[in-house]
């Protein structure tokens, strides 16, 4: 099969036809259970050939190869009975043991928020006999699955909430290989969404694997959290794909509900990848779980501080946030006044508009520190938009080619960033230049003209100057008609 587009939108269509499933998400959702349920399948036929007494953590009857694998197989009510009675009670009460059963732990993880929307087992058998066409086991069509995965990622577009957890290619690309992870370090994303950092840092840890050791070294290096069933699901079958036997640390959970006093040495990490959902509030009481000082609902907030203390010493993350955390104050201000005490905030690359599009049109930032040193002073690269372009979209999104010259300055922090020098693009800013402006990091650009500041206190301040120019201007108005007002009476008597 050359193309599997064709086949996700023929299988998209024929759920249109259901009367179970409404809308985009829905039909996504019901997509990616059968797709890992037919991936698992596929591994597991790999798995018995090459490892001797393998046993398989779903039971014999609830395989996909059992009930899914004959086209002629079971269909209609009685599919739907065995689907929504047996096929998902069983599944959701695997073993949840992660080091006995792994396997089975991963499968009940993906099932335990997951639910059959279609109503009938006629169309649900056609969705079936459509994904037995691909054949996971031929290596082209695996890597295919690139084609299949950016096709959902485009219709959860639609949906309406695909910027929750999705990151351009290209940024997690940059991200990856400036912070440039090693065999052997453990790397975390603590918001996984489908997955994109975890599978840069899988490509790029493999080209440093030479042998069976050191490829079980890359198969326990990974590790992720996701609050959210689908993206979880998503981002487990895209590392199945990518290599990864058993994604049991990747877990289906909320990263922000443990408490920081609960983490000890053992869960610390090397490398943080991540870009955490910002514009979001966080339930009543999760606050508690951090230090007094930086209490907030506010989600990207939380996660910084969760990172800045999940780090070993010399631990090293890049993230991407929006601009009211540069330039934020209150809570804000004390998160990145610990930040850059604790940690080296070495550079700051400042994203244009539009790179998010049509998730969001919040400008952002990428951030790239090191724990256990303070922050002498931040190095700042302005991204520009490609000749030509005046924004991204969905048809002409960023491209990791565009980080060239970023790549070219970039340097080594081992000798401080020695090498870089400023130019239109790329400016340096002292510590003690942040420190007087209250830890605001949002600085400007010292080499091109004056840009629109996002300083709530300038905003208002700059608001309340027009508006008192403005009401000059009314008083002259009113003066200049009221005089002649008064010309033109005095003219009529």
């Amino acid at each position: 099969m050359s193309n599997l587009t064709p086949v996700i939108k023929s299988i998209q269509d024929i759920m249109r036809q259901d009367s179970g499933v409404d809308g985009d998400a829905q039909r996504i959702s019901q997509l990616t259970w059968l797709l890992f349920l037919k991936v698992f399948d596929a591994l597991e036929e790999e798995l018995e050939l090459t490892r001797d007494h393998y046993q398989s953590p779903i039971p014999q009857a609830m395989r996909w190869r059992a009930w899914a694998a004959n086209p002629e197989g079971i269909t209609g009510d009685a599919l739907l009975d065995f689907v929504d009675n047996q096929l998902f009670a069983t599944l959701k009460s695997l073993s949840a043991d992660p080091v006995r059963n792994p396997r089975g732990y991963v499968v009940r993880g993906v099932f335990e928020d997951a639910y059959n929307y279609m109503k009938s087992g006629h169309l649900l058998r056609q969705v079936v006999n459509k994904l037995n066409g691909i054949d996971f086991n031929r290596q082209a069509e695996r890597h295919q699955f690139n084609d299949l995965y950016e096709k959902i990622l485009k219709d959860l577009q639609s949906a309406g909430n695909a910027g929750e957890f999705y990151t351009p290619r290209a940024v997690t690309q940059f991200m990856v290989d400036m912070v440039n992870p090693q065999l052997g370090e453990v790397v975390l994303d603590p918001a996984t969404g489908t997955g994109g950092f975890l599978v840069c840092a899988i490509e790029h840890l493999r080209k440093q694997v030479h042998n069976s050791e050191q490829e079980a070294v890359l198969q326990n290096s990974i590790r992720g959290v996701e609050k959210k069933q689908m993206p979880h699901m998503l981002c487990v079958t895209n590392l199945l794909l990518h290599g990864i036997e058993v994604p049991s640390n990747i877990r289906h959970d909320n990263t922000l509900v443990r408490p920081l006093r609960d983490y000890t040495q053992a869960d610390r990490v090397d490398v943080v990848l991540t870009n955490p959902p910002f514009g979001g509030v966080e339930e009543p009481g999760i606050e508690q779980g951090y230090p007094a000082d930086v209490r907030t609902k506010e989600t990207a907030d939380l996660f910084l501080v969760l990172i800045k203390h999940i780090l070993k010493v010399n631990g090293r993350a890049a993230l991407v946030l929006p601009d009211g955390t540069l330039f934020g104050e209150g809570v804000k201000s004390r998160i990145k006044e610990q930040l850059l005490t604790e940690c080296n905030l070495h550079t700051i690359v400042r994203l244009p508009n539009g790179v998010f599009a049509p998730y969001t049109g919040i400008k952002t930032n990428l951030l790239f520190f090191t724990k256990g040193q303070a922050t002498q002073s931040v190095w700042y690269y302005e991204h520009p938009y490609p000749p030509g372009v005046k924004n991204y979209n969905k048809t002409k999104p960023i491209r990791i080619e565009e980080f060239d010259a970023e790549k070219a300055w970039w340097g080594t922090e081992a000798d401080g960033f020695a090498a870089r020098v400023e130019n239109e693009r790329a400016w340096k800013v002292s510590i003690d230049q942040i420190k007087a402006a209250n830890w605001n990091l949002d600085q400007k650009n010292p080499h091109i003209g004056e840009q629109a500041s996002h300083d709530p206190e300038v905003l208002l301040s700059d608001y309340a100057r027009l508006q008192a120019e403005a009401q000059v201007l009314r008083d002259e108005l009113k003066g200049i008609l009221a005089q002649s007002l008064s010309a033109k009476t005095a003219a009529s008597a």
